[in-house]
């Protein structure tokens, strides 16, 4: 079984790298209310459509210098970042995800880890092309958000049934609610601090957390906002931005969970050591 991780990891990866091109078409045209099936993808300049073996993901565009092959303009390293950056986000889940799946003893416990690595790869997915859409226009897609919190919670809540841990879909239900609630309340003290997308999305990652476990949920409720900080110090310092500029969260708010997903019970054990109650 050791020597599957290797591979699925790789794979994992690989499947990635693909959907990250994918995702490139989703971050561009869904804010814009397009199709991402038609029409095919073409050079915004010259209308060229894309050819096949110009689109594999970061070699193609490497290959091609940046540029479009048909008229040389230029083409935006944003697209060879998201199909990386997609591709470390699934190879970081397979790598925390395809160990307990390899260790998995019997049917029920295998399918739950599967689930568990699904959910986890939908949250990931979710993170880049939410992360994208923000970036660029500042809003998080209900087209988006609501399908990943649906997933989610079929999802999770059918790996707890699995895992024998009704406990799980208690906590994810919780994490939900608190997180939508405690956002809500920001979002209606302080108009205009908070979109109503970071309010939903909130609920989503604290599904995701709250399953987990409590130390993930608090861990990845705080550092959202300590991410978000650091962010806009260091774009203030950058002068990339004012002290009254609007930076979006979402991608604070992602990093945040996931911080709180891979470090939450040790980052919550150290704390807890440090005050004298661990």
């Amino acid at each position: 079984m050791i020597a599957l991780f290797g591979p699925l990891t790789a794979v994992t990866g690989a499947f990635g790298l693909i959907l990250g091109s994918f995702f490139n078409v989703v971050i561009w045209r869904v804010p814009r209310h397009q199709s991402v099936v038609r029409p095919a993808s073409a050079c915004p300049n010259c209308h060229g459509q894309i050819r096949a073996y110009d689109n594999i993901p970061v070699i193609s565009w490497l290959l091609l210098r940046g540029r479009c092959r048909d008229c040389s303009a230029p083409i935006s390293a944003q697209y060879p970042a998201v199909e990386l950056v997609t591709g470390l986000a699934f190879a970081v889940v397979a790598i925390g995800y395809v160990p307990a799946l390899l260790a998995a003893e019997g049917g029920r416990a295998t399918a739950a880890g599967v689930l568990d690595l699904v959910a986890f790869l939908v949250l990931a997915a979710a993170s880049v092309v939410l992360s994208g859409i923000d970036l660029s226009v500042h809003r998080l897609p209900d087209v988006i958000v609501l399908p990943t919190g649906i997933a989610g919670a079929v999802l999770l809540s059918t790996a707890a049934l699995l895992h024998s841990d009704p406990f799980a879909i208690a906590r994810a239900g919780i994490g939900a609610a608190v997180m939508f609630l405690v956002y809500f309340a920001i979002a209606f003290v302080k108009p205009g601090a908070m979109g109503f997308g970071d309010v939903k999305l909130a609920a989503v990652l604290g599904l995701f957390l709250g399953y987990l476990g409590w130390p993930q949920l608090v861990v990845g409720f705080f550092a959202a906002f300590v991410l978000g900080g650091l962010t806009g110090i260091a774009l203030i310092l950058a002068r990339r931005a004012g002290r009254r500029s609007g930076i979006p969260f979402g991608p604070c708010m992602f990093a945040g969970a996931w911080v709180g997903i891979f470090a939450g019970v040790p980052l919550a054990r150290a704390y807890l050591n440090f005050v004298g109650l661990g």
